[in-house]
């Protein structure tokens, strides 16, 4: 049977690299739209050229580089020098250059804020396309594992088990040096327990001294190898040290338009992204879908405030009056008089309230103020015991001063909810994609600011993939080529936010006082 012959390799070839790329592959949009940047905008370090030395790689060049490799699965450093020696797209796209692992590696580390302006960017020029629709936006988080084990991770009930267990231990060695000395052993096993203890001893100093660092900070816990890193509730009772990564999905293509990395929980993550998510889009107004981990009354009223309006899953309502309330008796059955500010129970009685507010603490030391309205009825109340478990016999009710915004939302929530079950197919798969299909589920970075900057490249990719699905590659390049890019001038935005919440903290404490 015939077959094919290979080519001799010994044969002398000619051609160009152009005409080994088609016409419609990716790199060439790589290629034209980083083309189409100033690098200076958008923060991007450039390095001074010097009179001596070999000369500097353009920034473009690993720009384009890590877009490729992104776009392809290729995160590191070491596999995108080696890519660049023997990838023929990448012959093409850098034009031969083959940078080195460490400069590779440094140009992503040294660029987060570059690399979110760049996402930033990117976003506009999809709404430039009409790709995006600004009314209804879905917001989700997942978490990426960090470079951080949750051996090298510590709160202060581990440190204290650390503790105890090197207490423990002294003793063990120290009863049995006093049984060594009256038996008189051999001074080779008296030596290999001095040797112990003093590996006790300096891991006492690590214990304490990390014991120190934790009550220095209102961090409730540190981590050794990536300071930024928490130990995070991933799903169930799974706990990853890991980073939250946040994404706003716009819902007409399914394009992300906003994201930014943080390292604590949902509960208080909900104005940054949706504000800037507004941002982004330009909109006026905006309607957000998201689930009841973000339900959080400052962060509602927050949203509603720059007219977002908030289609947030409700929690369910839990006994806040020990076992004593039935269902038939719980807050939600109490009608509120916002003229009045009374309350209604479901006796027909008035729960009033003596106007004082209250302070609440909750995490990193940030609350909220609430009233409490009571009644004298609840005394002789023939439904007491369905009521209230409370030993003096009365039911309390605190209102937040968030509750208006709360009950907005829930009213949001009951009148959208065939708009609310489209949230998933707006938002899950982005995160199913980008880890399962494409095995991006941790990061390579550490810090929160680095962090930020390669997930913000992500997002990136993520939305060029999208982008090459939804158009033909001829249109993409026409529109490309008459797009004029607009540099975003909130580069500082992030860091901005931090601003504001240390503010918040120092409010809180200030009404504490007062109080």
């Amino acid at each position: 049977m015939p077959e094919l012959i290979s080519a001799n390799r010994h044969q002398l070839v000619l051609g160009c690299m152009e005409e080994l790329i088609e016409k419609d592959n990716p790199v060439r949009f790589i290629d034209a739209f980083v083309d189409k940047l100033e690098l200076v905008e958008l923060k991007f370090q450039i390095a001074e050229s010097k009179a001596e030395g070999r000369p500097s790689f353009n920034p473009k060049i690993l720009l384009k580089l890590y877009f490729y490799g992104y776009l392809n699965g290729i995160r590191s450093s070491r596999r995108l020098e080696k890519e660049a020696i023997r990838n023929v797209e990448l012959h093409w796209l850098l034009g031969r250059l083959q940078p080195n692992y460490h400069t590779i590696a440094d140009f992503r580390k040294d660029n987060p804020v570059a690399l979110k302006n760049t996402f930033r960017l990117f976003v506009a020029f999809l709404k430039d396309l009409d790709l995006i629709g600004g009314s209804v936006v879905a917001i989700d988080g997942t978490k990426f594992r960090a470079s951080n084990s949750k051996k090298h991770t510590y709160n202060q009930k581990k440190i204290e088990r650390h503790l105890a267990y090197i207490e423990e231990k002294t003793r063990q060695y120290l009863k049995e040096l006093d049984q060594n000395d009256a038996a008189e052993q051999s001074p080779e096993k008296v030596s290999d327990i001095g040797e112990k203890m003093e590996r006790l001893k300096t891991a006492r100093i690590k214990y304490e001294t990390l014991e120190k660092q934790l009550t220095e900070t209102i961090e409730p816990q540190i981590s050794t190898t990536d300071a930024d890193a928490r130990a995070l509730l991933i799903h169930g009772q799974v706990v990853e040290v890991s980073y939250n990564q946040q994404a706003a999905v716009d819902a007409k293509h399914k394009l992300v338009v906003a994201t930014h990395t943080i390292n604590r929980n949902d509960r208080n993550a909900l104005t940054d992204i949706a504000q800037q998510a507004l941002d982004a889009t330009g909109s006026d107004a905006m309607t957000i879908l998201v689930d009841k981990g973000y339900h959080n009354g400052k962060q509602l009223q927050n949203c509603q405030k720059v007219g977002i309006e908030t289609i947030v899953s409700v929690p369910e309502l839990v006994n806040t009056n020990r076992t004593g309330t039935q269902p038939d008796y719980l807050v939600d059955k109490f009608h509120y008089d916002p003229v009045q500010d009374t309350y209604t129970c479901p006796q027909g009685e008035l729960l009033k309230t003596k106007g004082t507010w209250h302070q609440k603490k909750r995490e990193l030391n940030v609350g909220y103020q609430f009233k409490k309205y009571r009644s004298p009825a609840c005394r002789s109340c023939p439904v007491r015991d369905q009521c209230t478990g409370r030993q003096d016999g009365s039911r309390e009710i605190e209102r937040s001063e968030y509750a208006e915004a709360v009950e907005a939302n829930a009213q949001n929530y009951r009148a959208g909810k065939a708009l609310y079950r489209k949230r998933q197919e707006i938002n899950e798969h982005i995160f199913g994609t980008i880890k399962r299909q494409w095995g991006y589920n941790h990061t390579n970075l550490r810090g929160l600011e680095k962090v930020n900057g390669e997930m913000a490249l992500v997002m990136t990719v993520y939305n060029l993939k999208r982008l090459l699905n939804i158009l033909k590659f001829e249109e993409i390049m026409q529109k490309l080529n008459h797009w004029k890019p607009v540099y975003p001038k909130g580069a500082m935005f992030y860091q901005n936010r931090h601003i504001i919440n240390l503010l918040e903290h120092f409010k809180f404490y200030s009404l504490a006082f007062a109080a």
